[in-house]
C-alpha cells in the first residue's frame, strides 16, 4: 500500500503530471520539456530525478543529449490497484448510458423557438401598457 501511495504523491504534483503527458506522445529531451512546459532547466531535471527514481520514466543517451521516454511497467502496476475500483464507476457509467438512450427515443424534444412562444402566449397584459406597473 505504501508503494501506491508514493505513486500518488509523486505525480499530484502539476509539473510532474505535465512531463508525463508530454512524454506520452514521444521521447524528449531536457531542452525539449523545458522549451515546451516554459520551465527551467533545474526545475524539470529535478522532476525527471523524482519520476526516474520512481520508474515512471527513464533516460538514454543519443550522442551529446539525454532523452527520456515513459516506463510501461509503473503504469501499469497503477492501472492494476485501480482495476479493484473500476466496477464501481463503470455500473454508474452504464446505468448512465442507458438512462440516456431511453430519454433519447421516449420523450421527443420540442424546438426551442416554440417554448418561447408559448410563454409569450400564456401571460395576459391585463391591460397595461409598457410602461405602468400593477
Amino acid at each position: 500500500m505504501r508503494s501506491v501511495e508514493s505513486v500518488f504523491e509523486i505525480i499530484a504534483e502539476p509539473n510532474r503530471r505535465a512531463i508525463l503527458s508530454l512524454l506520452a506522445s514521444s521521447q524528449q529531451s531536457v531542452g525539449e520539456i523545458e522549451h515546451q512546459l516554459r520551465m527551467t532547466q533545474p526545475t524539470v531535471s529535478k522532476h525527471l530525478r523524482v519520476l526516474r527514481e520512481a520508474g515512471f520514466v527513464e533516460s538514454m543517451v543519443d550522442a551529446q543529449r539525454r532523452l527520456y521516454r515513459l516506463k510501461p511497467e509503473r503504469f501499469q502496476e497503477v492501472d492494476a490497484w485501480l482495476a479493484q475500483f473500476r466496477r464501481f464507476w463503470s455500473a454508474h457509467v452504464d446505468a448512465l448510458e442507458r438512462h440516456l438512450d431511453r430519454m433519447d427515443g421516449s420523450t421527443p424534444r420540442k424546438p426551442a423557438s416554440t417554448k418561447k412562444k408559448a410563454r409569450k402566449t400564456t401571460r395576459p397584459n391585463h391591460g397595461r401598457d409598457k410602461g405602468e406597473t400593477k
